[in-house]
């Protein structure tokens, strides 16, 4: 059974837990996020995410089995992009670190949670929403083509856990 739920602050330990065993869980494989214990995501921003309610998980059994961070932050990568619909970024949901453990994956979960970020901006009236992709993820590239983002451009961003990389950006308008 699967529940998805909003965090709050009292979740810390957890959700860093679930991230920190996803990095674990996740070296060596063929595609990996990129990120790195106590830099993404951080300690800071997943207790901001919290403390702002903007962290949400999918339950599988009682256990954290996906999770990630709906906001209106974005790297200033995205101003170099086209969009479909220009929008001030308080009008526009980012999805940030999503996630699914590995014992977890190819079940779904991940569609569940993009289908969950979609339907967070609908209910917020929000314009769009946007996310990044690290080069290369192709599991994640197909995921976000099959609930109908669309690829806006490729732009060398910067992030601490992977320094100056090509991502690619996606938006889906609403």
């Amino acid at each position: 059974m699967s529940d998805i739920k909003g965090l709050s602050e009292k979740d810390f330990q957890s959700l860093q837990n679930f991230y920190w065993t996803l990095i674990d869980k996740m070296r060596g494989s063929a595609y990996l996020p990129g990120w790195e214990k106590g830099v993404y995501p951080s300690d800071a921003f997943l207790k901001e995410s919290l403390a702002a309610g903007e962290a949400t998980a999918l339950y599988v059994d009682g256990k954290i089995a996906a999770a990630m961070v709906l906001n209106h932050q974005c790297n200033d990568g995205y101003r170099e992009i086209g969009r479909n619909v220009h929008a001030d970024p308080s009008e526009v949901l980012f999805v940030h670190a999503l996630g699914v453990m590995p014992d977890y994956q190819r079940r779904g979960l991940a569609k569940i949670m993009v289908q969950e970020a979609i339907r967070t901006a609908g209910l917020q009236k929000q314009a769009a929403v946007r996310l990044d992709v690290l080069n290369g993820n192709a599991p994640a590239l197909r995921l976000y083509e099959s609930c109908g983002f669309e690829y806006r451009g490729t732009v060398k961003m910067f992030y601490e856990d992977t320094g100056w990389t090509d991502y690619l950006l996606y938006e889906l308008v609403l």
